[in-house]
């Protein structure tokens, strides 16, 4: 039997070579994320954290977080609303949520982040801790003075979606009223005190905000009319502190 060639085992090793590299995943776009149990999940991190108050599927998300978190600890959290809604596309979906939630009749609020494969029918609550509680004074409180009502200022969630409002609003009317060329972009409500006086309830916040390159900060007062509807700034101070 006549022998093959040299070159025909060197072309066949490199072909073997070729092939066996083209099914060589990528190593670099994969990090790590451990969960509660101390398992390690291998995600794949492609983009960033972006807002999805918006998504149909947060309600039922946050109602499965509880449901999750109950289950393993024994509680009995029971979900009020959701606060904020943000996700991040890793190998799948990883859902950062901001949960106002009822324990033992007292409001609390806990961030939670669910991680959601679709095409494998996976959902997995990766983190539930508490954040803080919240004061009774709420944005409930913020339609009309009731009798009963404590009156003065009174510390309120930062994430409440009136305050966010009210920051909104303060920060527009400040673009406005600049003669800036770079826009006013909130940061963070870094903290909000408000007060209902008769039918206006009254802001007192401290806002981080970004201007070009550089990060400032402002002591607002925003009005709210409840028969109106709508926010006033009344009085705007940059913070040096």
């Amino acid at each position: 039997m006549k022998a093959l060639p040299f070159s025909i085992f060197l072309s066949a090793a490199a072909l073997l070579s070729l092939f066996s590299s083209s099914f060589v995943l990528p190593q670099q776009n994969l990090g790590l994320c451990h969960d509660n149990d101390n398992q390690v999940i291998h995600m794949a991190t492609l983009g960033g954290v972006h807002d999805s108050n918006s998504n149909p599927d947060t309600h039922s998300l946050a109602r499965f977080a509880v449901d999750q978190h109950n289950t393993k600890e024994n509680g009995l959290l029971e979900l009020v609303r959701v606060v904020e809604a943000r996700e991040q596309v890793v190998a799948g979906t990883l859902h950062h949520l901001v949960l106002e939630v009822l324990d033992a009749g007292k409001k609390k609020l806990y961030e939670a982040k669910i991680w959601v494969k679709p095409w494998m029918d996976f959902k997995q609550l990766q983190e539930f801790k508490h954040v803080r509680d919240v004061p009774s004074f709420t944005s409930s409180d913020l339609g009309a003075k009731t009798d009963d009502q404590v009156s003065g200022w009174r510390p309120v969630p930062v994430h409440d979606p009136v305050v966010q409002d009210a920051a909104h609003h303060a920060i527009k009317t400040i673009q406005e009223r600049s003669n800036s060329l770079f826009p006013y972009e909130l940061s963070e409500v870094v903290h909000a005190n408000a007060e209902v006086v008769d039918t206006s309830a009254k802001f007192d916040m401290l806002l981080k905000v970004k201007r070009g390159g550089k990060e400032e900060k402002y002591k607002v007062e925003v009005h709210k009319s409840t028969e109106e509807g709508g926010f006033n700034l009344k009085k705007v101070d940059l913070d040096h502190s």
